[in-house]
């Protein structure tokens, strides 16, 4: 069964009908090429890592375009379609055609997705009946608060009431997983707990909350910080209390990114399972991996769980797969062995990490390790804990293999 997607384009802060006061792509600086593993190797800097990482697009696609594009995807493919997912760097909502766009796919008679929607864009609460009628059988759908005046006031939402009434109706009809960023001392506290209860009561299958990041250390990366100059954030330990919390005392899942999902125990939900760290390949080399501040200590617990003989180097950047070559230069290059795993979806260029790395006058072995290690709140929403669970069981597969091979 073969999986659609329909890329309509949109930029972000333009198609979205203004930036929400705390997006990630607020106040976006002329930053370098970071370089990454699509970068040529003689070359710092792709699309990617150049454009792509800021969703720098020229705009929604015409209708006809979005057409054009998703008949030559069609021909391409072999297989019985299974879903077809809506998404773009602007808000679906917003798209000019949303509506033609949706009744031409609906057509197909195939599981229409919407991967990400603010909702800003609907006005009016009868196009929740369109979606459904049309096909719409999930959606990803940010909240932020169920009090109208937080959306408007931090979503820049100018109907809140309507977008408010379309998520409570598709709630009742089709699977919607809410999505909300948690400021302290906005939509935290009691009107979380309100949030929660509203779309508990409504029928959503669940909710992701996603801590406010205000520092380049928290993933910040594209000059733009702060977000919310002065505004406070929560640590990581005290957002994954929170979230463990929530999910204890309402029916609908409530996980958080960058922790955690309670009802899978994920990221790095394979810990708990001493049967399936007994599968993996044991460690026999030594080298040394580096990762963001958070996964690190999991990451070293598998590892040794397998073995040990390696140290795993955690960076000051929270998010593994958004540090950087600066997060590298900032390494005490006596920690490192002479080979040197990096997160596979990093954004630094091959070449620049080993003239880095090698600094001191160790000629080092760069390495990139498996794009993906285990599932953050985003990702496992939709899955089975026995999904999960392979994806771990293959990553670190695929990373003590590698370690062993070059260690």
């Amino acid at each position: 069964m073969a999986h659609l997607t329909v890329d309509i384009g949109g930029r972000p802060g333009v198609d979205c009908r203004g930036f929400c006061e705390y997006c990630y792509f607020k106040h976006v600086g002329e930053v370098e090429p970071f370089g990454c593993r699509y970068c040529l190797p003689f070359k710092v800097g792709c699309d990617y890592c150049t454009r792509g990482v800021k969703e720098q697009y020229s705009g929604f696609k015409p209708l006809s375009a979005v057409a054009d594009d998703t008949l030559a995807q069609l021909q391409m493919i072999g297989d019985d379609l299974s879903r077809i997912t809506i998404s773009g760097g602007g808000d679906p909502s917003c798209y000019p055609e949303f509506r033609d766009l949706v009744e031409i796919l609906g057509s197909m008679g195939v599981p229409l997705h919407i991967g990400y929607t603010s909702g800003k864009g609907f006005d009016d609460p009868e196009i929740a009946d369109f979606l459904i009628d049309n096909g719409l059988s999930e959606v990803s759908y940010t909240i932020f608060s169920a009090d109208p005046e937080l959306r408007r006031r931090y979503m820049h939402d100018p109907t809140p009431e309507a977008s408010l009434a379309v998520l409570h109706h598709l709630c009742e009809k089709i699977d919607v997983y809410a999505a909300a960023v948690v400021i302290p001392g906005v939509n935290d506290g009691e009107d979380l707990e309100k949030t929660c209860a509203w779309l508990d009561d409504a029928g959503a299958k669940g909710l992701i909350l996603m801590r406010f990041a205000n520092t380049t250390d928290q993933g910040l990366i594209l000059g733009n910080a702060p977000i919310i100059p002065g505004q406070q954030v929560e640590s990581v330990e005290a957002f994954r209390d929170r979230i463990t919390d929530l999910n204890s005392r309402f029916s609908l899942k409530i996980s958080g990114t960058p922790l955690w999902d309670p009802d899978i125990g994920s990221p790095f939900a394979i810990l708990r399972e001493p049967d399936l760290l007994a599968r993996l390949p044991r460690v026999r080399g030594k080298v040394s991996v580096v990762t963001g501040s958070v996964a690190a200590p999991f990451i070293q617990q598998v590892l040794d769980a397998c073995g040990g003989g390696c140290r795993v180097v955690p960076v000051q950047k929270e998010i593994a797969c958004l540090i950087t070559i600066d997060d590298l230069a900032a390494l005490d290059l006596a920690d490192l062995e002479e080979t040197v795993v990096l997160p596979g979806r990093s954004f630094v260029h091959d070449r620049q990490a080993a003239e880095v790395l090698g600094r001191d006058g160790t000629v080092r072995t760069v390495l990139r390790g498996p794009e993906m290690l285990t599932a953050d709140a985003e990702t496992s929403m939709g899955m089975r804990k026995e999904e999960v669970l392979q994806m771990e069981l293959d990553g670190f597969a695929a990373l003590i293999h590698l370690i062993n091979q070059n260690g």
